[in-house]
């Protein structure tokens, strides 16, 4: 059985730096398609940050320079380390697995390269506060 358990998330002033985790259990990190998502309250969830089963990482252009994502194959753990925090970043951040490689899904009129959504694994989330 799939599971994925976010933490590290909290609550830093503007500029601040903040490093989510993902551990997973029931099969391993390096054989599919990992994303870091965010739903801030009264938004769509959209996809922050992908890593794909060659290495190969994706980017939304809001977090484009600030943000990194990484996996620890030995670990079978996924991080977000998230730098120059601004209060648009606020939201809950949760994981999520896809059943394969990364795939083009198309949602809220734009296409993503990312875990499917509509079939993806997803952690319950951790909270991401920053004030201004």
């Amino acid at each position: 059985q799939v599971h994925l358990m976010e933490s590290g998330g909290g609550s830093v002033q503007s500029g601040g730096s903040l490093r989510l985790t993902c551990a997973a259990s029931g099969y391993m990190y390096s054989s599919v398609c990992m994303a870091w998502f965010r739903q801030a309250p009264g938004k769509e969830r959209e996809e922050v940050a992908v890593i794909a089963t060659d290495g190969r990482t994706i980017y939304a252009d809001s977090v484009k320079g600030r943000f990194t994502i990484s996996m620890d194959n030995a670990k079978n753990t996924l991080y977000l380390q998230m730098n120059s925090l601004k209060p648009d970043d606020t939201a809950t951040y949760y994981c999520a697995a896809g059943g394969g490689r990364c795939q083009i899904y198309y949602r809220n009129g734009h296409y993503y390269t990312g875990p499917d959504p509509s079939s993806a694994h997803w952690g319950q989330g951790t909270q991401v506060t920053v004030a201004s």
